[in-house]
């Protein structure tokens, strides 16, 4: 596939990463904030089960020189990571009791 987006081992995710390959937190969080939990239980359930297998293949690479397919399934893990308590715990894509309140993160590891 030409436009694929992820290695080639991943290609069965690829529906999922124009959305959710997003390069910071702040993206992952607004988006996040606006799925649905179908939406999101939906990209849990087909990424968490290869989470594990795309983590082996990432430390195949050096963190500061992924492939450009590589630096995105790594963004595909950290949108999982961020949707795992949403899905898993709360069943809702806010955190529970939390009003109005809000954070910034201010800086983030990049490879």
């Amino acid at each position: 596939m030409a436009d694929a987006l992820l290695p080639p081992e991943f290609s069965d995710l690829e529906r999922f990463a124009e959305d959710w390959c997003l390069a910071s937190e702040p993206e992952r969080y607004a988006k996040r904030l606006a799925s649905t939990m179908d939406e999101m239980q939906a990209f849990y359930d087909a990424i968490f089960p290869r989470a594990e297998e795309a983590i082996v293949y990432l430390e195949k690479f050096p963190l500061d020189d992924l492939p450009d397919d590589a630096h995105r399934l790594l963004q595909l893990l950290y949108s999982l990571i961020l949707v795992s308590f949403a899905v898993e715990i709360w069943r809702q894509p806010r955190i529970p009791d939390t009003g109005t309140s809000s954070f910034e993160l201010m800086d983030a590891p990049v490879p």
